[in-house]
């Protein structure tokens, strides 16, 4: 059993995401890999709006035996997004990351719902996201016809209002999302 903390990345910890984003992606069939360099990019673009890791840590016991190992085992990134109607303060969900032999064991779940809780702190209106139509709904999040996003099956492309009115036009992610779609 393992105890899971949530915090804002810190100076550091960029190794740690990148790898950990890599083993994530690399056996998913709709990756083209370069999710980890997307995350750099957004970060030195300046666009890296929210970084928040998950941490897994050993049992209190076992940290008295003398095992205080550490591991990043969860990522997940928000950045700005544009929306042709104008609307403000929407942001793109993604990627996600977790630690292929942790997948399916609520981290996931956990750092999504941080992040959306911590947006709403913000004054996020909204956030948009490219991802399953199965799995983000039990977030909120929902395909709507009135927002598009060129390219991808339109399904995938979803939206979780936070505050106010629906937004309406194309959605376009942060810039680092669009260098990864042309190289």
């Amino acid at each position: 059993m393992t105890a899971l903390t949530i915090r804002p990345e810190q100076p550091g910890d960029e190794e740690a995401i990148y790898a950990l984003t890599k083993s994530a992606f690399a056996p998913m069939p709709f990756s083209d890999g370069d999710e980890p360099d997307l995350i750099n990019r957004l970060r030195e673009d300046g666009d890296l709006t929210l970084s928040l890791v998950a941490l897994k840590t050993p049992e209190q016991a076992e940290e008295q035996a003398g095992e205080q190992e550490v591991e990043i085992v969860g990522h997940i990134a928000f950045s700005p997004a544009r929306i042709s109607d104008g609307s403000q303060e929407y942001f793109g969900l993604g990627p996600v990351s977790v630690a292929p032999h942790l997948q399916r064991e609520g981290i996931g779940g956990a750092i999504i719902r941080r992040g959306i809780a911590e947006m709403t702190l913000h004054n996020a209106r909204g956030i948009i996201l490219l991802g399953s139509d199965e799995y983000y709904p039990r977030f909120g999040f929902e395909h709507d016809p009135a927002l598009t996003y060129p390219g991808p099956p339109a399904q995938f492309f979803q939206r979780l209002v936070l505050t106010g009115e629906p937004p309406s036009g194309i959605a376009r992610f942060a810039p680092a999302f669009e260098v990864s779609t042309t190289q």
